[in-house]
């Protein structure tokens, strides 16, 4: 069962994690830290969440404006805000030396505290996220982006169609796509709204796309693997000097995945990421 936990998180904000741990299950001792992406939330990782939770304590994090999670109108939402949330409910939940599994905003989190704080953290999964700059165009296209959500929307199945299908930035449907956003909506008296604040979002953004992240990136000390989808938005060759950058990095490649690839491509994530955890967490 599936277990809610409340956590303080900085400056006393308020964050909703979520337990999957079996507590039948025989247990390494090592604790998992799961960091979702921009927009996400802690149940998008339920499938991976599933099976590592069969043998190590498998924590899920709502981190601060999405989810479940606390949304502070006046912020902050900084980089230094994010890494000392996700710091603290490590040490606040006891999961230290923990192993960090992040997804695009998520994995520069997950990559920033290995950095800062290597006591804490035994191995990185790192999933589609640059360590390059992406600059003001990209903060721009989002910006517009989201000024082109048909908010509200009158019903979930019409949440799912846009985004999976109708979104100008879909080249062909997706239909899992669809069903992602779906879970980051809820109801209104008008209709079905993002349970996040679009310009909490930006704000969340502005604070890394501008800067790159490669200098983060070779501190961290503890075994590291880069996994990207053959469609996502980390390019081979950026993986690739990722892991060389990396002192103890590894490699891995999903055929035919874009940028959600963990949720959209579960089994052939798992096959990407398991070996490599089952590796350094029974070493």
């Amino acid at each position: 069962m599936v277990r809610r936990l409340d956590v303080s998180g900085a400056d006393g904000v308020r964050l909703a994690a979520w337990d999957f741990t079996e507590q039948t299950a025989p247990q390494t001792g090592s604790g998992v830290l799961l960091l979702h992406g921009l927009m996400g939330r802690a149940s998008h990782w339920e499938p991976t969440a599933r099976w590592l939770a069969a043998r190590h304590r498998t924590i899920a994090l709502d981190q601060r404006g999405h989810g479940h999670s606390e949304k502070p109108a006046a912020g902050p939402f900084t980089r230094e805000a994010y890494v000392a949330d996700a710091t603290a409910v490590v040490e606040r939940l006891g999961l230290g030396p923990v192993t960090l599994v992040g997804h695009s905003m998520g994995a520069l989190t997950a990559w920033q505290l290995a950095a800062e704080r290597p006591d804490l953290v035994r191995a990185l999964v790192i999933c589609d996220m640059r360590a390059s700059a992406l600059g003001a165009a990209s903060q721009r296209e989002w910006q517009d982006w989201f000024r082109r959500w048909p908010v509200p929307f009158p019903s979930l199945d019409a949440v799912r169609r846009w985004f999976g299908e109708e979104d100008p930035w879909v080249e062909h449907p997706r239909p899992a796509r669809g069903a992602f956003f779906a879970e980051v909506m809820t109801e209104r008296p008008d209709g079905w709204r993002p349970v996040f604040d679009p310009a909490q979002m930006l704000a969340s953004r502005a604070t890394w796309v501008h800067d790159a992240h490669w200098d983060s990136l070779a501190q961290v000390r503890c075994p590291a693997l880069v996994v990207r989808g053959l469609d996502g938005e980390l390019g081979r060759a950026e993986a690739q000097e990722m892991v060389r950058v990396l002192p103890r990095g590894a490699y891995a490649e999903i055929p035919d995945a874009g940028h959600l690839l963990h949720y959209e491509h579960a089994d052939a994530w798992r096959e990407a990421v398991e070996p490599f955890l089952n590796g350094v967490l029974t070493s």
